[in-house]
């Protein structure tokens, strides 16, 4: 009997420390609801879904990385580039700062198409140069932000775009049957979603980046092609940024080369709070989302109390830094 409860307290503690970021994300969450009561309203609510979409979908494609045991520092500029793109192409035809005004109006699919293929083209670049020149993922798509960031910079010729085609402002701000509570975002990312669990969890891929994950060497003597995964996987990363990129063009009304800067490092954030470690071969979906909801929320919560914008960085660090040592601390625990 003392055993039994001794175990059960034990249980309890281990839960507690594990989920730590989560449940403290949440009790201050719940205080600023009872402090500023507007916090929980439909439009805040609305305001997080738009919010945490393109969030939700970066970190999608960052945790194929994770769970592989690799990571993807170029999110954000990969991000950033795709919704440059979008923007350049769907400008209003009769706009005066038309970067292309030769280019009527472009079928919007087409030009979603063209960003994600763009994206997942420098995806495999990271996969391949991880894979066959063995960089660790850190350098390699370290460099790659970089690339990409230069690649924007002469685009755009670091100048904002803007004027933009209301078909495709709308897709952030239309609702599905005109019910505010229904956002265009939230279906998107939602979509995304179900797609990822559905490759993480029955598919043959999905299984192989557990593995490798889990131990590449033992992958590779089972008979799995672990350059071929990571090449599809970081593909796939890059095809998610480059749908958030899109989105994000719409949502922002105009884009810049300053579009996604850090989000890779808020993706990583969601991931690790959400379960996803950082020590590959453990990850998901919907603790992702959960990851990606809480860490919103907190930014929210903070804004909603006032606190300036320099300070908020400050507490995103601090969090991305504890999310990543109780993942360390779950890792060991199972050594």
């Amino acid at each position: 009997m003392l055993n039994s409860k001794a175990n059960d307290r034990k249980s309890i503690t281990t839960f507690l420390l594990n989920n730590a970021i989560v449940i403290l994300l949440v009790v201050i969450s719940v205080a600023v609801g009872i402090l500023r009561p507007t916090f929980i309203s439909l439009q805040n609510l609305i305001n997080l879904i738009n919010n945490t979409t393109g969030r939700f979908i970066v970190a999608l494609g960052v945790s194929g990385c994770l769970i592989a045991k690799g990571t993807d520092l170029s999110a954000g500029r990969a991000v950033g580039l795709a919704g440059c793109i979008a923007a350049t192409f769907l400008q209003r035809a009769n706009f005066a700062s038309k970067v292309y005004p030769n280019i009527g109006n472009l079928n919007m699919l087409l030009v979603l198409l063209g960003v994600v293929a763009i994206a997942a083209f420098f995806g495999v670049i990271n996969g391949s140069v991880i894979s066959f020149l063995k960089v660790p993922p850190f350098i390699a798509t370290l460099g790659m932000q970089t690339i990409i960031y230069g690649i924007c910079l002469v685009f755009t010729g670091a100048q904002p775009i803007g004027g933009l085609r209301e078909d495709y402002t709308n897709i952030s701000s239309g609702f599905l049957l005109g019910i505010r509570a229904l956002p265009y975002m939230g279906f998107i990312a939602l979509a995304c979603g179900i797609i990822i669990w559905f490759v993480y969890n029955k598919t043959a891929h999905g299984k192989y980046m557990y593995a490798i994950g889990g131990n590449e060497l033992a992958a590779e003597g089972n008979g799995i092609n672990t350059r071929k995964t990571k090449i599809i996987i970081y593909a796939a990363a890059g095809a998610l940024y480059g749908v958030a990129g899109f989105l994000y063009g719409a949502k922002a009304g105009g884009t810049s080369v300053n579009l996604g800067m850090g989000y890779e490092l808020e993706a990583i954030a969601g991931c690790t709070i959400g379960g996803v470690s950082t020590n590959g071969g453990v990850g998901r979906v919907s603790g992702i989302l959960v990851g990606v909801l809480v860490f919103e929320l907190l930014k929210i919560a903070m804004n909603f109390i006032g606190v300036q914008a320099s300070y908020t960085y400050i507490v995103q660090g601090l969090v991305i830094v504890l999310a990543v040592a109780v993942d360390m601390r779950k890792y060991a625990g199972r050594k």
